[in-house]
């Protein structure tokens, strides 16, 4: 069996190189550079600073604060650059995060070739098991249905580079195994597994409406579901929909990747009440702010339900540096050198790993020298080694405030900034309100303070929502005319407020029993009987008080075609003024 050394690289030689590449930036520490219970004086100059782990999530794994990305020169080698060799060196370099997709192009076969040279390949005569146990490997699938002959729905993305093969998100998963460990031919050796399998890319409602078809809705395996069921089933070694009749452990966790609406990616946490969601990949960096932020949003929903979080896009896409704010889509798009010398990369790495809740960064390379100053592997390895706290919100300001000034549009991935939102779904119930969280500008969420005719009668602490089923409350009596109102209240003291539409809370519903909906919760169409007053009008009202349905009983009785409407709850209220809850699936 092979066994490799670290790369090494003398204490004085890194401290000149953080000099060069980091211009004013402040020197690494000292701390950072031997493990605590070591002295100075024990420590070879020719060993490596104590690499720093964090740990991951509510995973039984302690994570290296940088990953490798599977992008960059893994998967758009420029002419000079071998991408297998770059995965050796972060191997070897003791980097224990490593991050592809069904999207990369080659990106997958690369890994396999380095994992061949590693003794990596499960079954092989040198398989290094133990090598193997102390690495994570993540891939990604942007199939949103869990098994072939779906619909074509509007918005809906279906791709793979695996296509018109690949039929399905299991299709992809397979796909991963056999270019990482197998032969490229759909085939993967007897104990190969995938750490992580992420759903990639997820960015609007109809999607994640989908990947939930299965979880969200009454499971039947001869119909279609989506994603997440799917991929349980091979995380869990079910076979609850007929995809895994062999009950196959090919994946050990579950997650997903954004970088656009926080909105969205919060709707896809917030939606798991099944415990599938382990893990997010999310976009942050030093100009997050200058959009729809990651950072006060999607981030503490995400740690606060106990997730993995990798940060990603630290160089923003190299938006950053020398490419236009688009995607890329070639070897000419990726980034060779250690940042620039007006912004060296080293604070933007500390940025996005101070950020609280990031566990580590993947960051993509392009570049690799068996001289350390001019390797951006080693240098950007070496900038990762901080504490969740190694720099300061003045700090950080600081680097806020030179890429704005630098690159004010780098993060063309992200959707615009909107700043502090109202709380979302205000409704009453009986003496109770119920609302959900707002979303968060510059600073992050403080309380959500209740009005009622203007003045404030209590105040309720933010904390992140995390599920749909946990709403924030409060228990208020009301008269018929108060006018209610809630203010979403940051740090900073902005307000925005939300006024609740009293039409909901006319009168208790409980008094109206005699009244039927059914199926509730409904799919398509909602039947209303034993309507109180015959031939009147019924409506159906959204949570937030909004009309989007009327029309007149067939005597007792209504029918309304709801299969438009969003998943959610809604209210249908009689022309009494009594309102019935029904749920949209």
């Amino acid at each position: 069996m092979k066994t490799f050394e670290k790369y090494s690289l003398s204490r004085r030689n890194f401290i000149r190189t953080s000099v060069t590449t980091t211009a004013t930036i402040s020197l690494f520490p000292l701390a950072c550079l031997r493990p605590a219970s070591i002295s100075a004086e024990e420590i070879s100059v020719e060993r490596l600073p104590l690499i720093l782990k964090r740990k991951f999530g509510s995973f039984d794994f302690e994570v290296t604060t940088m990953g490798l990305g599977g992008q960059g020169g893994v998967q758009w080698p420029p002419s000079d650059t071998n991408p297998v060799a770059i995965i050796i060196k972060a191997i070897k370099l003791g980097i224990n995060y490593f991050d592809t997709s069904n999207l990369y192009g080659n990106s997958q076969l690369n890994y396999h070739k380095a994992f061949v040279e590693m003794n990596l390949i499960s079954g092989e005569p040198n398989y290094d098991e133990n090598l193997r146990d102390s690495i994570w490997i993540t891939s990604k699938t942007h199939m949103r249905w869990g098994n072939s002959g779906y619909p074509e729905l509007p918005v809906v993305s279906n791709t793979s580079n695996g296509r018109p093969n690949v039929k399905c998100a299991i299709d992809d998963l397979k796909r991963s195994l056999s270019q990482i460990f197998g032969d490229n031919k759909g085939n993967y050796p007897e104990g190969a597994y995938l750490d992580m399998m992420l759903i990639h890319s997820v960015k609007d409602t109809e999607n994640v409406n989908v990947l939930y078809e299965g979880l969200e809705t009454p499971l039947d395996p001869s119909k279609n579901f989506g994603a997440l069921v799917a991929l349980r089933d091979f995380r869990d070694g079910t076979n609850l929909t007929g995809m895994n009749p062999k009950n196959e452990k090919l994946i050990r966790h579950i997650g997903f990747s954004g970088h656009t609406s926080p909105p969205v990616m919060i709707d896809m946490i917030q939606r798991d009440e099944y415990g599938v969601l382990e893990a997010v990949l999310v976009a942050i960096n030093s100009n997050d702010k200058t959009k729809y932020n990651m950072q006060h949003n999607v981030i503490p929903v995400a740690s606060a339900k106990g997730m993995g979080i990798i940060a990603m896009k630290i160089f923003a896409d190299a938006a950053l540096y020398h490419k236009a704010p688009r995607w890329s889509g070639s070897s000419d798009d990726v980034f060779l050198q250690v940042g620039t010398q007006e912004l060296p990369s080293r604070p933007l790495i500390e940025y996005s790993l101070t950020t609280p809740g990031v566990h580590t960064a993947i960051i993509g390379i392009g570049h690799i020298d068996e001289d350390s100053q001019k390797c951006q592997l080693i240098q950007n390895f070496y900038a990762a080694q901080i504490e969740s706290d190694g720099i300061g919100e003045i700090e950080r300001k600081k680097t806020e405030d030179l890429t704005k000034s630098l690159k004010p549009n780098s993060n063309y991935f992200q959707l615009s900034k909107v700043g502090l939102t109202p709380p979302q779904n205000l409704r009453k119930e009986g003496d109770r309100l119920y609302w959900d969280n707002a979303f968060a500008g510059d600073s992050p969420l403080k309380s959500y303070e209740i009005l009622v005719n203007g003045v404030k009668v209590g105040e309720v602490k933010h904390q992140p929502q995390i599920l749909k089923s946990k709403p924030f409350t409060y228990d208020i009596s009301l008269n018929s005319n108060d006018k209610v109102e809630i203010a979403a209240v940051d740090l900073s003291g902005n307000r925005a407020v939300e006024l609740l539409v009293t039409i909901l809370s006319a009168k208790d519903s409980s008094k109206n029993n005699r009244v039927q909906l059914y199926p509730n919760p409904c799919l398509t169409e909602l039947t209303v009987r034993n309507i109180e007053t015959a031939n009147s009008n019924v409506s159906i009202y959204s949570a937030a008080g909004v009309k989007l349905i009327e029309k007149a009983a067939n005597d007792t009785q209504a029918k309304f075609d709801v299969s438009n409407l969003p998943k959610g709850t809604y209210f249908v209220r009689f022309s009494n003024g009594i309102s019935e809850k029904f749920f949209k699936l």
